[in-house]
């Protein structure tokens, strides 16, 4: 049969060259590995596969050919709405189509009005079942046995050149190859979509044979690893990292907890030629074991993580810090200006900001529900930073929008590029700084529209109150913008979610 993967990593063109710029530099680079998998998988069973991404640039539709037998998409919350119309693009032309990916874990009812089949846990025999017709349509289905493998990177090396390197050809400065060292997460965040799945290795001879095969014929190019949680078994892993000589080891990515990241072990990791490390602060008030700080909250906190953080920086080039507000532990002013001071300790760390989004499957989804703080007309084009989908426990819309520009207003000036200039000498970490400031500046006009509407617009205000249903006409236009030619083929009735439908059996 004819099959097409295709992951969504935007959810629309992009609408101007700076968004097209970060697109090119990072979010091309987020191409995942199960969808990659899938491919290699019916590729293996003998059909004609065709896989993409979608990143921003061109037209999605065209990412794969036509008269296709099954349409596998990727996709996340925030870029749900597209998929749905190309899912009924697909079907006219009497495709079935196939969602997995975040979204289908976390909203597979919703995700059930548009496809045919709605995935939340791949695996091999899976794609062969579901090739094979074994599935009735109109279903939710899902392996029952755990993941314990994925094909090699030799194997998906088809996939990763077509989404990773330039023009599908040869790898550019930007180019990072996805791999994986282990699955789930052993911390129990109640925000996180992996608070129950439960922490495991993979093959550790399969990791050091893809190390291997991408020192010897892509050395230099840079390694993304996608582990929520990497290196928990952390000498295990160091040894398997250790096993490439000296001198071949390529450039890794990777996200972890501070409490791994302690001691001797930030010198294995410079050893193994780590460039980037992104760890979860979340908040000044919770979380503190991810940390590494035992109980300690507040101002100790800030202390402590910054000078956990100039340590590692005196090992690690590139760091990134990833921050929640708006939990119900935060109030007032405090959190606003612990995470100011910290920035000011930390120019060498960039800091990402997120609001609370209720995913599907998530503690906070379920407490946020069943307390009627879900603004449940909101689509799910709108679930990520900037916008606000939930009314938030301590704080009214306009203060908390105040706080999050307050925040925004202090790193993302030119004075603070500069900070970030002086501490590092790479250049591709220059280059993401300048980025991003640009795209920060961008959100600084974003969120001063918002409290502009917030404080002029009294349907908009009730709206984020909680006090009216109906979805604000602002959010209409923009779910329009971002859809562009797409965007009529989702009417506004099918734009809101379907939140507390029972899973079909």
């Amino acid at each position: 049969m004819k099959i097409g993967v295709v992951e969504l990593l935007a959810a629309g063109s992009s609408p101007n060259w700076r968004q097209t710029l970060e697109d090119f530099l990072t979010t091309k680079q987020y191409a995942s590995i199960m969808p990659q998998a899938v491919a290699v998988w019916a590729r293996q069973l003998g059909h004609e596969v065709h896989y993409a991404t979608f990143y921003g640039p061109g037209d999605p539709k065209r990412k794969l050919p036509a008269d296709l037998d099954f349409v596998f998409m990727s996709v996340y919350t925030k870029d749900s709405a597209l998929s749905y119309a190309l899912a009924k693009l697909y079907r006219r032309e009497g495709a079935i189509t196939v969602i997995g990916g975040p979204h289908a874990k976390s909203f597979p009812e919703d995700c059930l009005r548009f496809f045919d089949l709605v995935v939340t846990q791949c695996d091999r025999e899976l794609v062969a079942d579901i090739l094979g017709g074994q599935y009735d349509l109109n279903s939710i289905i899902s392996s029952d046995r755990p993941l314990t493998s994925l094909p090699s990177l030799e194997e998906r090396m088809p996939e990763v050149r077509a989404a990773s390197f330039l023009r599908g050809t040869r790898p550019y400065f930007a180019t990072m190859v996805p791999l994986l060292a282990s699955l789930g997460c052993p911390y129990t965040c109640n925000f996180c979509t992996d608070w129950n799945n439960p922490y495991s290795v993979l093959p550790l001879d399969q990791l050091e044979a893809d190390l291997s095969y991408l020192s010897a014929s892509y050395p230099g190019v840079k390694i993304s690893f996608q582990d929520p949680n990497f290196a928990v078994q952390f000498d295990k892993t160091m040894d398997v990292l250790e096993r490439v000589p000296q001198g071949r080891r390529n450039p890794y990515v990777m996200e972890s907890s501070l409490s791994v990241l302690k001691g001797p072990r930030m010198q294995r990791l410079r050893d193994t030629n780590c460039f980037f490390v992104a760890p979860g602060v979340e908040s000044w008030t919770d979380y503190s074991n991810k940390a590494g700080v035992g109980g300690h909250t507040g101002a100790a906190k800030v202390r402590l993580v910054a000078e956990h953080l100039e340590l590692l920086h005196s090992y690690i080039p590139g760091l990134q810090v990833n921050f929640l507000f708006g939990l119900d532990t935060d109030a007032g002013n405090e959190p606003v200006e612990l995470t100011k001071e910290f920035i000011s300790l930390t120019p060498f760390a960039w800091p990402v900001l997120n609001i609370p989004v209720p995913f599907g499957g998530t503690p906070l989804h379920d407490n946020y529900l069943a307390e009627d703080r879900v603004l449940e007309a909101m689509p799910f084009s709108f679930y990520y930073f900037p916008y606000l989908v939930t009314t938030l426990k301590n704080y009214d819309p306009v203060t908390y929008y105040q706080g999050l520009l307050d925040m925004l207003l202090h790193y993302s000036n030119l004075r603070f590029l500069r900070r970030r200039f002086g501490t590092t000498s790479s250049q591709s970490l220059r280059l993401l700084y300048t980025v991003r400031t640009l795209r920060a500046k961008e959100g600084i006009g974003q969120f001063r529209r918002i409290l502009q509407m917030l404080t002029t617009d009294k349907q908009f205000r009730d709206f984020h109150d909680g006090g009216s249903p109906r979805l604000p006409e602002f959010y209409h236009r923009e779910f329009e913008r971002l859809l562009g030619p797409y965007a009529s083929l989702i009417s506004r009735e099918e734009r809101i979610p379907l939140l507390r439908a029972p899973v079909p059996a």
